[in-house]
């Protein structure tokens, strides 16, 4: 039953040998030397070679002395004795990003050969140079409005080729000066457009387009030259700034829909100091070309990453294929038939910018102080909560506004203030509409315990801040296809440590947050729902986790540890009606024993003082079920979760085809785990205990399936990182890998279990959890066409749902060729009509899963209405083509199709469960 345990780049299965030891090649020592690599990285290298299988090892001398770089690569940064750059290398070995990453995969063909180490370092380069890649893209076309001569081609005019040199060198050098992390695209544009601001005023007014030379020569025409600007002090500085110099920034920030404020904090707390630094402030010239190359090559050296300067001359190391960029590139306006100009789609940059626009747009109408409607909440109290929110709210700020500056740059406190303020709004505007909510289900206006609870604050507020720094921080979604997730320092769960709450008592406010605030983005609530799936896996089951302490107060009190959540709910629909009230205030102890189960609960003299109302007596009641409603939630999500994940990988591993049977009995033990051996989760995965899962049944029913060949196919499943199998914890201090988990832990634990599957009284199976399409209400995927040529509906999607701001030329490519199908429409306002038709109904379907008592705005293009025969608003289309008509018949055609075929599917359902 036990597995092979490989060892570090040794080759785990018997059926691929690695070649004989052989002396060094003469042209690998040459590539060595050439790279200037020490005698161990040479050594290292030269042993995973040696480990490869005989396939790669005999191949062509040139593609041999390609592998060889990439084992150097890989052996340099284990031994974190890295001697070259990224660029020296690829140039060395005559490879794009690309190929680079493409041989890399290659050469990890034991699983262990390419360490973790090796993949974020590979991860965040190429991150860095998508982002890199954009900005370049948006350097030349903002270039292109502001400085005279240049085409509107690609290539800019020679004249003008070594003012967008110095351009760009001063911004590289700029964010590798002041970022740490230089793959933030809001961040980094925003310093951009500072480095843009220079330069307009510097250079010759006949060099600059209009409206920027009009803005240049008003500062001149002040009398304030950049050398007396740069006399005065830092005070000085900021009020010639507000007064004079912002009005070049403004224009910049308007044409590229930037948030003027936060570039003009920017212009003043980090790009002055920086000019300062490399000491070009006090120069009217124009600074010299040679002098900031030399400085960057010392940065370029020292990060030993990519040459960003290689952009200005097209080179191909920074090369990547088509399906694999995203470049800032918009095309030319497309017209329509009568002539009407079509919006271009979005581009990166544009898409971080309109992003962060909605959600200023949303805030617009909030404050950072609580409303009038929160204070008359506040007041009806029996213990006004004012005081410690707001001081709450102030010490966070504080926290958060230096941990910001320690992950992004001591120079950078300001913006992590700013972008704290746009989360305290948002909180307090999700805290009125939940407590409204509240009011409208209880009739009850005293909410003194859930809002003097400090637990439920914390996690709100961090909600808040998350989705903030989410709208900054993630819009620029780059695809690429790695095993590990693309992160940054300030990525989730970061914002849980630097507010120091629990992922357990996080998890609690998730659904509320999202049915409270229904203006998010469909992306947004994607991260939120990830956020919860990520609890779900690993970050609920740390050590310190308060889970722990619940699941054993649960099994003292049941003393029946295996009935935490009767697997007889896996069927039933994950449908409740606890809003965040419930699960904060949800008991964790039973009723004779004394606390309440929390660490942050509303002190005993509270609770002693409170009144008696129908909300209190209500959690008095539920106090007297002695079950923990969290936790009760807690676990259906869990085993909702966990299966799923394990039907994707069965899927890709292709059993249930060939073994029919097997993914039920899979399940069963993995559902038994969870359950009865949770102790197993600690610290640890929940894919790790899936893995092991499989193998332990494959094993005992005699299915050839190895740890190998499982680990290859969990590494294509979304959301996977290569640490849950190559670092497992076996016992405090002690790691390794899956295998070693599973030889010295899993088994250990379960093999009276497993044996069971194969005796001739198994254990009963497990039911199959209903899994929804979506915790959040959303369908996942495209439905499909009863009867149709494999043709899929779904409802027209735009990241804009508050009215007056949907529109659909905000959209991608791809998005927009979705809407089109067939002949052409012709206007959006034909779009719009049939929208409208579309969506009239005095009927109102709820969507699947949602019972929340806020409303969902509808989609723009409804096929789930009942009984809508004919299109009945054509009385209202007068004057329109009959290929409108035609449109419009054939979608109330597909509506009814869906219909029918998910009226078919339910009474199929409700037949197997009756069965």
């Amino acid at each position: 039953m036990h597995p092979k345990h490989s060892k570090k780049v040794a080759v785990s299965d018997s059926e691929e040998s690695s070649s004989p030891t052989r002396h060094k090649n003469a042209e690998f020592i040459l590539l060595c030397q050439s790279l200037k690599v020490e005698e161990n990285v040479n050594e290292r290298a030269w042993k995973i070679w040696e480990s490869m299988p005989t396939h790669l090892v005999n191949g062509i001398a040139l593609e041999n002395r390609k592998y060889w770089g990439i084992c150097i690569f890989i052996a340099a940064v284990d031994l974190n004795a890295v001697s070259f750059t990224l660029t020296e290398l690829q140039k060395t070995l005559d490879l794009n990003v690309t190929e680079f990453l493409q041989l890399l995969k290659k050469m990890d063909v034991n699983l262990d050969t390419v360490s973790t180490e090796v993949n974020l370092l590979v991860l965040r380069l190429v991150k860095k140079l998508h982002v890199f890649t954009a900005l370049f893209e948006k350097f030349k076309r903002i270039c292109e409005k502001i400085f005279e001569e240049t085409p509107c081609n690609q290539a800019p005019s020679d004249a003008n080729k070594p003012v967008m040199k110095v351009c760009w060198i001063t911004f590289l050098l700029a964010t590798g000066k002041l970022l740490q992390m230089e793959d933030d695209l809001v961040l980094s544009f925003q310093l951009l457009l500072c480095v843009l601001e220079y330069f307009i005023k510097i250079l010759p007014a006949e060099l600059i387009k209009e409206p920027y030379r009009a803005a240049a020569n008003s500062i001149i025409s002040s009398g304030l030259s950049r050398a007396s600007r740069r006399s005065h002090n830092r005070t000085t500085q900021a009020s010639n700034l507000t007064e004079v110099d912002s009005k070049v920034l403004e224009i910049l920030c308007q044409e590229n829909e930037c948030n003027t404020d936060e570039v003009k904090n920017i212009y003043l707390k980090s790009f002055l100091p920086f000019l300062d630094k490399i000491k070009i402030s006090s120069c009217t010239e124009f600074p010299e070309l040679d002098t900031l190359s030399r400085q960057y090559e010392e940065l370029y050296h020292h990060n030993k990453d990519f040459d960003g300067r290689l952009f200005l001359e097209c080179d191909k190391t920074l090369q990547m294929d088509p399906e694999d960029r995203c470049e800032e590139r918009t095309p030319k306006m497309p017209q329509t038939e009568d002539g009407n100009t079509v919006h271009p789609p979005q581009t990166p940059v544009r898409a971080a910018m309109n992003t962060i626009q909605q959600l200023q747009m949303i805030l617009n109408t909030a404050d950072d102080k609580p409303s009038e409607s929160l204070k008359a909440y506040f007041n009806n109290c029996t213990i006004n909560p004012t005081t410690n929110i707001t001081k709450r709210v102030e010490n966070l700020g504080q926290k958060f506004q230096e941990k910001f500056a320690r992950a992004v740059g001591e120079g950078w406190a300001e913006i992590g203030s700013q972008r704290y303020n746009l989360g305290v709004r948002l909180y307090y505007r999700v805290m009125e509409s939940m407590l409204k909510s509240e009011e409208k289900r209880l009739s009850v206006q005293n909410f003194s315990k859930l809002l003097n609870d400090a637990t439920f604050h914390g996690s709100l507020l961090t909600c808040a801040v998350e989705v903030v720094m989410t709208t900054y921080g993630m819009t620029w979604n780059v695809s690429l296809k790695s095993s590990i997730q693309t992160e940054t320092d300030l990525s989730f769960p970061w914002i849980l440590r630097v507010f120091n709450i629990k992922a357990y008592e996080f998890y609690k406010v998730i659904e509320s947050f999202i049915k409270a605030e229904p203006n998010l983005t469909r992306e947004m609530i994607k991260h939120v729902e990830r956020c919860e799936h990520r609890i779900m896996e690993s970050i609920a089951w740390q050590s310190d986790s308060p889970l722990f302490d619940i699941l054993k107060q649960q099994k003292e009190r049941d003393d029946q540890p295996d009935q935490l959540e009767p697997t007889s709910t896996l069927k039933q629909p994950l449908q409740h009606s606890h809003t965040a009230a419930d699960l904060y205030l949800s008991p964790v102890r039973s009723p004779w024993k004394k606390g309440s189960g929390t660490a942050n609960t509303v002190p005993t003299q509270q609770t002693k003082t409170e009144t008696s109302s129908s909300w209190q007596s209500q959690s008095q009641l539920q106090q007297k079920s002695q079950k923990s409603t969290s936790l009760s939630l807690f676990y259906k999500k869990v085993y909702r979760l966990a299966y799923l994940r394990l039907n994707m990988l069965c899927n890709h591993l292709h059993l249930p085809s060939e073994h029919p049977q097997l993914e039920a009995i899979i399940w069963t033990l993995f559902q038994h785990t969870l359950a009865n051996e949770h102790e197993l989760m600690k610290d640890r995965h929940l894919d790790q205990i899936m893995m092991c899962s499989m193998y332990a049944i494959c094993k005992v029913k005699n299915i050839d399936l190895r740890f190998k060949t499982i680990v290859t196919a969990y590494k294509d499943l979304p959301n996977t990182n290569q640490e849950t199998f190559k670092h497992v914890l076996i016992k405090e201090g002690q790691y390794d890998s899956i295998i070693g988990f599973y030889n010295l832990v899993f088994i250990q634990r379960l093999k009276t279990n497993i044996l069971q599957y194969v005796s001739t009284r198994p254990p009963t199976l497990s039911p199959i959890p209903h899994v929804p399409r979506s915790s959040f209400g959303f369908p996942t995927s495209p439905l499909r066409v009863p009867g149709g040529n494999n043709i899929y509906v779904s409802p027209l999607k735009s990241s804009y749902k508050t009215d007056g701001l949907l529109s659909p030329t905000k959209m991608t490519p791809r998005t927009r060729i979705l809407v089109s199908i067939g002949e052409p429409f012709g206007t959006p306002e034909k779009f719009q009509k049939i929208n409208q038709l579309v969506s009239s109904s005095d009927r109102h379907l709820k969507r699947a899963g949602d019972t929340g008592s806020v409303p969902k705005p509808l989609k723009r293009l409804r096929f789930d209405m009942d009984e809508q025969d004919e299109a009945d608003g054509s009385k209202h289309l007068s004057g329109e083509s009959k290929l409108l008509q035609q449109k419009i018949a054939e979608m109330t055609s597909t509506r009814n199709k869906i219909q029918e075929q998910k009226m078919k599917d339910g009474s199929s359902d409700t037949k197997r469960d009756e069965n």
